[in-house]
């Protein structure tokens, strides 16, 4: 604004150097001539008048080409050199000024590249000195990170506040089963860095095991713990240990206060039922028991007399065999109880399929004594077994083929078919009935004095798999085929490449943002200080008020002024109607991938909770808003926290660049673009941007998000409504 203002002051002082002097003239002369000279003056000059005027208006025209090319290139393109500078200086190291324009603004960018140069080395010496010094401190946080990555039990770390500042994958997995929608938000809206643990536990609960802990370290020196068990909402039983993190007391008096507290967490529902029901078989198996164990003694005891009648007799023997088969059954059924529990407590593991084919060899060479061979074993492959019990039942097979068909060598063979491997044991001997197959499958393993109420079958089944028996008539040769499951990593899929075609109008609507108490809360704080979720939408298509619809939504979040790649909300939705082919093109997503997908009523609760308690960021935030404006009716959520919009914002920082779309800044910035036109995707490159334009709108003086606010509603696309 001001540089136009200066452009029309120059307009202004050009037309009366111009026309000035000769006006002046004019009007000295006319004043100094009397009567007929006047006349004459006149007669002489006015033909020449229009001739005159046209003159002169051609060369004010001339004068302002000239004034404005002047102006663009010395006075807008210094103004944007200032600008690429300041990116230089705070957002983009490896940016250089384009040499264009006049000479001298050609030798001024030219020096400032020079500068730079010189700046980035000097720079990359002290960057390399800091890297030396932080390396042993790297390796502490490494170790730790390790540490806490491959603990078995889940971990969280909390401030006095609640807010959770660590945590390792285990509590993320486990936090997921405790979600109400883990098929939408994978426990998203559960943990993450910021989020309150309240949450999850009852603050009551929670303030009740701090003050526990805070008498008993009033009352001992040593470090207090607190157990507790919990319900959660949805229904699982917690084992709980608080421990506190204290800070250690100044000048070494050791006084110590709490800080903050960490939670290490058991998810005891299963093995609470696996107790409950055992403490159930143990108690049929001894109450049920007791009395017909009586009833069988005293019928024992009864017919030790020798005159007893005939018909007592009986009558007696009678109550002895049916409590006896009473108590087989009662034994029977609890051991297929106990038989249960054990495949309750299986665990699968992935480990390379020869090393288990290996482990098996000398399992059935050390307890069966045959000799095994390598056939075909493709030792690239993966399997995702219970490496004992699969070794239990390959070496009951091979004792069963040992001692009733004097079966003399068995050969292994492993190759992949797909998602699932092939595990063939292979003998040369005389034909099996597919009967004698099923016999062996459903009776209990025993090998020696090994024994195991498990079944071949119950093996199979707790692997997903099958097991069937085939002949090689020609070579003479039979072979039991087991199918088990390949572990193969998910392969990520890669983001479609849509084709190129226009993104989404860039309008502006600022009743979108009416500010709630909760907005005006955060008003003063920092920008770099504020919790953020990132997100971005995908739709059928750019007119939300004419029944477009939502069909995925993607968000990141930003804490403590780092990405957290990690807390992520991704999610395909059904939008209920037709997709149109010029949307597909741009997003990728077919009407295929959305079939079976849970609709926006299901899925927008669940994003709410992901985005609880942060500032919402979006690049042309309007459109995304509008939709979930929309929705409101529908489903009862309204998203009242504040919001950001990097187009909007970068409209501040740079209000002479020509483009102010995604790519085009994340250019600038030096952001590099993955996955774009995805909704996850955008939502990452929009977080990397922000983070980027904090430092910038700082140099602006625009720190607290009251002063982002305010700059983004003067910025030229905050005034264009739709």
């Amino acid at each position: 604004m001001v540089a136009r203002t200066r452009f029309v002051l120059a307009v202004i002082v050009l037309g009366l150097l111009m026309t000035g002097p000769f006006v002046v003239t004019a009007l000295l002369v006319w004043l100094e001539a009397k009567g007929p000279t006047r006349a004459l003056l006149i007669e002489a000059v006015a033909p020449h008048l229009p001739l005159g005027a046209l003159m002169t208006l051609l060369g004010f025209a001339v004068g302002v080409a000239i004034v404005r090319n002047l102006f663009r290139q010395y006075v807008q393109g210094l103004l944007r050199m200032a600008e690429n500078l300041s990116l230089m200086l705070v957002a983009n190291r490896e940016f250089r000024v384009q040499e264009s324009g006049p000479p001298e603004v050609r030798a001024l960018a030219r020096h400032a590249n020079a500068l730079a140069e010189q700046r980035d080395a000097l720079l990359q010496d002290v960057e390399a000195q800091i890297a030396r010094a932080k390396h042993s401190v790297e390796e502490e946080k490494n170790r730790l990170a390790a540490l806490m990555s491959e603990l078995t039990q889940s971990v969280v770390v909390c401030n006095l506040d609640g807010r959770i500042l660590l945590y390792n994958h285990r509590a993320r997995t486990q936090f997921r089963a405790l979600s109400d929608a883990p098929g939408v938000a994978d426990g998203g809206e559960l943990i993450g860095l910021g989020r309150s643990i309240y949450g999850v536990f009852e603050r009551n609960l929670i303030t009740h095991a701090l003050e526990t802990i805070e008498q008993r370290l009033q009352r001992s020196k040593t470090q207090a713990v607190a157990n507790f068990v919990t319900t959660t909402r949805a229904g699982q039983l917690l084992r709980v240990q608080m421990a506190p993190v204290l800070s250690v007391g100044q000048e070494g008096d050791g006084e110590r206060s709490v800080t903050g507290f960490i939670l290490m967490l058991d998810n005891i529902t299963r093995t609470f039922e696996t107790e409950s029901r055992r403490d159930q078989m143990l108690h049929s198996l001894t109450e049920g028991n007791r009395a017909a164990l009586a009833n069988v003694r005293a019928a024992a005891e009864m017919l030790e007399y020798p005159d007893l009648q005939d018909e007592l007799r009986a009558r007696f023997r009678k109550v002895i065999r049916d409590d006896v088969a009473a108590m087989s059954a009662r034994l029977d059924r609890t051991a297929n109880e106990f038989a249960d529990s054990l495949k309750a407590r299986w665990p699968l593991e992935e480990m390379l399929g020869a090393d288990l084919i290996a482990a098996a060899q000398r399992r059935i060479e050390q307890v069966v004594r045959l000799p095994t061979k390598l056939e075909d074993v493709d030792e690239s492959l993966w399997v995702k077994v219970d490496s004992f019990s699969l070794m239990q039942a390959l070496t009951y097979l091979a004792n069963r083929l040992s001692d009733e068909f004097e079966v003399r060598e068995v050969r292994f063979r492993l190759t992949g078919a797909g998602r699932l491997v092939h595990l063939d044991l292979i003998w040369s001997g005389q034909a099996m009935s597919t009967e004698t197959v099923m016999s062996w499958e459903l009776e209990p393993m025993h090998i020696g004095d090994d024994t195991s109420p498990l079944t071949v079958r119950d093996v199979i089944e707790r692997h997903d798999g099958e097991m069937w028996l085939e002949r090689e008539k020609v070579r003479h040769r039979a072979f039991f085929r087991i199918l088990l499951p390949a572990a193969v990593p998910q392969a990520v899929a890669e983001a479609p490449v849509p084709a190129e075609g226009e993104g989404r109008p860039e309008y502006y609507d600022f009743d979108l943002f009416n500010w709630s108490e909760k907005s005006r809360a955060l008003d003063e704080r920092l920008l770099s200080e504020l919790a953020y979720t990132v997100f971005d939408t995908e739709t059928t298509g750019l007119n939300p008020s004419n029944g477009d619809e939502i069909i995925q939504i993607g968000a990141t979040r930003i804490v403590n002024g780092k990405l957290r790649r990690q807390e992520s909300f991704e999610q395909l939705i059904d939008p209920r109607r037709d997709l149109p082919e010029e949307s597909i093109r741009i997003h990728g997503i077919t009407p295929d991938m959305l079939s079976g997908q849970p609709p926006i009523a299901k899925v927008l609760p669940a994003f709410h909770a992901f985005a609880a308690d942060t500032v919402l960021i979006a690049h042309n935030a309007a459109f995304d808003m509008r939709f979930l404006q929309l929705k409101e009716n529908l489903t009862g959520i309204r998203f009242d926290q504040p919001v950001l919009d990097t187009l909007l914002l970068s409209a501040v920082i740079h209000p002479n660049q020509e483009s102010h779309r995604l790519e085009a800044i994340a250019e600038r910035l030096n952001v590099p673009i993955q996955g774009r036109h995805t909704a996850l995707g955008d939502a990452t490159v929009t977080a990397e941007v922000f983070l980027k334009l904090i430092p910038l709108l700082a140099e602006k003086g625009i720190r607290t998000l009251r002063d982002a606010r305010h700059a983004a509603e003067k910025s030229y696309y905050a005034r264009v409504n739709y």
